[in-house]
């Protein structure tokens, strides 16, 4: 089992920047990913990372603005967010997967955290 644990959401104004945590704990995980799902939508890839070489993939709508890291020591993983647009609220997830690929599907990661709320205001 893994567990996740999200923090660092909040209400921001545009342009602004925020800076979400992912807290992992459990079996050895290879993928991890953030993914995001505002009021009345689906839920939808954001980012992943690769927990041991670091590559990472982006979905276009966040390329340039946001960045994926992680800190092995912490067994944690970020999501930091910058130039922030109203139409980034949501709900955003950490996510992680048993794959050993950079994987953009809902269905192919298996654990999830509650979710932490990211509001951008106009």
């Amino acid at each position: 089992q893994v567990q996740l644990v999200e923090s660092g959401g909040g209400l921001v104004q545009a342009g602004g920047s925020l800076r979400l945590s992912c807290a992992a704990s459990g079996r050895t995980i290879y993928i991890m990913g953030w993914f995001r799902q505002a009021p009345g939508e689906e839920r939808e890839f954001v980012a992943a990372l690769t927990w041991h070489g670091g590559s990472t993939r982006y979905a276009d709508s966040v390329k340039g603005r946001i960045t994926i890291s992680r800190d092995s020591a912490k067994n944690t993983v970020y999501l930091e967010m910058n130039s922030l647009k109203p139409e980034d609220t949501a709900n955003y997830y950490c996510a992680a997967t048993l794959s050993y690929d950079l994987r953009v599907g809902i269905g192919e990661y298996q654990y999830w955290g509650q979710g932490t709320q990211v509001t951008v205001s106009s």
